[in-house]
């Protein structure tokens, strides 16, 4: 009859034996895990050093005894805990979890979850038993990284969440992030963020890099980014988009000293929310020029002077240059072609200032084509928008000064006719004007229109 140590009716080495035992001795004192395990009568055959680092007992200590009853188990709670670990023999190949009180030591109790199998023997029968157990907080504490995990990186996530490695490369993504930078989870990973981004990822790389040197900031921060032309953003061309941003060192739990993996980076969209904060400001800031402007208009004898002052008010923060052109004469409709002389003007290379104007009548033409911005909009009645095409020359075929690339030209009103046309000019380093500008320059050029059509009075 072959023992459990022997093979093929011949003895093994006792050299080998003890070597396996040391083997398998290193191997479950390596274990994470908590483990001991009984043969078939409940005798304890195993006793690990995280189990003895739970309750105190060493091996020495519990291997050989029979059950833990009156030691590891109160006596009150032995038959039922004996009964539940051995009760696995009976089904061979199920795995049971519970959880019990076990003492410690020192007398204390310590409350476990044990997940507990049976061991087969050479015949295929159930020859014991082994468990494996840890304390129930930590086993929860477990639990509940794995359930943020899951919730993080599901479906349902508000936020985008980015694993980001230590060379800067996405490692892993949840659905909400890929689908803000406009691709797939798959495609996203191992990327340079600069093929996701087009404007804005100078930024996000140095938060990456001051957050792996020397840890998470204290505090969320928010970044402006463009998404690149060539990813599968909108067909409309770039979006800016706002994202409110933390990040998060990572370590790996498993060395002596920490070792940083990356970088978790959570962000969402608050784009709506700037946008209207910033439209809020611009409103108010808009509103108090122009009630500082009436305040200071009331004070000039000359209405031209009052309507060069509107216009000062009025670049702040909205245009560089500014320009008055008068009709010779008011008309209700002016007849074709349209003829202007240029009233005032911001000093030329001098951006955001307005120059006191010229009499009315005593200004120079100025030669515009039919389709210059100014005409069209004296034509039309109201505001035209325009921007720069890719020609050198854009600029000055318009008579504007060099690196001019928005304009909006407002026509001037006053009682029921035409008085001129005020236009404001924006460079390159700023954004095109919008319907809100144009609804900020009408209202400007509503209060210049009447200075002017004041001073034809006088």
């Amino acid at each position: 009859m072959t023992t459990p140590h022997q093979s093929s009716g011949a003895a093994r080495p006792a050299a080998a034996e003890s070597d396996d035992h040391d083997l398998l001795v290193a191997l479950l004192d390596g274990m994470d895990a908590a483990l001991c395990a009984f043969d078939a009568d409940g005798t304890v055959t195993h006793w690990n050093r995280e189990a003895e680092r739970i309750l105190g007992w060493s091996a020495g200590d519990a291997v050989g005894r029979h059950g833990l009853a009156g030691w590891a188990v109160r006596e009150a709670d032995a038959p039922e805990v004996t009964q539940r670990l051995l009760g696995v023999m009976k089904t061979p190949g199920r795995r049971q979890v519970d959880e019990f009180a076990l003492l410690t030591k020192g007398g204390g109790r310590v409350l476990v979850r044990v997940q507990s199998a049976a061991v087969p023997g050479a015949d295929g029968r159930p020859a014991g038993v082994y468990c494996a157990f840890s304390e129930v907080h930590t086993q929860i504490d477990l639990e509940r990284s794995v359930a943020l995990s899951e919730a993080l990186f599901g479906e349902g996530s508000a936020w985008g969440v980015v694993l980001v490695d230590a060379d800067l490369r996405p490692a892993l993504a949840n659905v909400h992030a890929a689908r803000a930078l406009r691709t797939s989870r798959t495609a996203l990973l191992g990327r340079p963020l600069g093929d996701l981004l087009e404007q804005g990822v100078e930024e996000l790389e140095g938060a990456l890099q001051h957050v792996l040197a020397a840890g998470a900031p204290p505090a969320p921060s928010e970044l402006w980014v463009t998404l690149r032309k060539g990813s599968a953003a909108a067909a409309g061309g770039p979006e800016r988009r706002c994202w409110r941003s933390g990040f998060l060192r990572l370590s790996s739990p498993l060395t002596e000293e920490p070792v940083p993996l990356g970088v978790a980076w959570l962000f969402t969209d608050v784009t709506k929310t700037r946008l209207a904060e910033q439209e809020s400001a611009r409103l108010r800031f808009r509103c108090s020029q122009l009630h500082r402007a009436g305040r200071a208009v009331a004070e000039c004898e000359d209405p031209m002077e009052a309507a060069a002052l509107y216009l000062e008010f009025a670049l702040a923060g909205f245009a560089d240059h500014a320009f008055i052109d008068l009709l010779p004469r008011p008309e209700a409709v002016p007849e074709h072609p349209v003829r202007l002389v240029r009233a005032a003007a911001t000093p030329s290379g001098l951006a955001g200032q307005a120059a006191a104007c010229a009499a009315a009548g005593g200004g120079l033409p100025v030669t515009y084509r039919d389709d210059h911005p100014a005409v069209q909009a004296v034509e039309r009645c109201g505001s035209v928008r325009a921007a720069a095409d890719r020609t050198e020359d854009w600029a000055a075929a318009r008579r504007w000064p060099e690196g001019t690339r928005h304009a909006l030209a407002t026509v001037l009103r006053s009682r029921g006719r035409t008085v001129g046309v005020v236009t404001f000019l924006r460079g390159g380093s700023r954004r095109g004007f919008d319907r809100g500008d144009a609804a900020y320059a009408e209202d400007i050029a509503t209060r210049v229109a009447a200075a002017v059509d004041l001073a034809g009075q006088l």
